[in-house]
């Protein structure tokens, strides 16, 4: 058993920390709790490390995913110390609300858009995150581990139904 990470490893999470930390950020509404999905996520990395072997059509975020999402969903599902909040906290909702580029949605949009995301099942929040990181459905359903027509079915299901939501607020 390797003792310090590698190199390697330290600059594969360097580089895609923000991918881990938004995962943690939709499946954890409490700062402790996504601090505690963000390590449970870095282990899990680390122990896959030894076995994850470059492909030259394959994305190393593709690999990431797939485990982060993975930890996601399962530590949620066996999160009971407290049942989920409905909405996301204040601090998370102004960071998420927070316009990145000209035009973007304002700050009570976005809120609201991410609060119908967090009433999401724990897949279906798994096809926005990979939406809005405008990942190609093809790396979705290597992500996903499903066919890309299975992927587009089913993002359109889920699209419906934050319209739904977003028009019954």
């Amino acid at each position: 058993m390797r003792t310090a990470p590698s190199a390697d490893f330290l600059a594969a999470l360097h580089d895609y920390q923000p991918l881990v930390r938004r995962v943690c950020r939709l499946y954890c509404q409490d700062a402790d709790d996504r601090q505690d999905l963000f390590q449970e996520i870095v282990l899990q990395l680390w122990r896959a490390w030894p076995r994850y072997v470059p492909q030259p059509d394959a994305k190393l975020s593709t690999w990431l995913y797939r485990i982060a999402l993975n930890v996601a969903i399962s530590n949620l599902r066996q999160r009971t110390r407290r049942p989920a909040a409905v909405g996301l906290e204040d601090e998370a909702a102004r960071f998420l609300a927070q316009p990145t580029e000209a035009g973007a949605y304002e700050p009570e949009e976005t809120a609201a858009l991410y609060r119908a995301i967090d009433r999401l099942s724990d897949v279906d929040k798994a096809f926005v995150l990979l939406y809005l990181e405008d990942r190609p459905y093809d790396e979705m359903a290597d992500i996903l581990g499903i066919t890309q027509n299975n992927v587009r079915v089913k993002m359109h299901r889920v699209q419906d139904k934050l319209r739904r939501q977003l028009v019954h607020n």
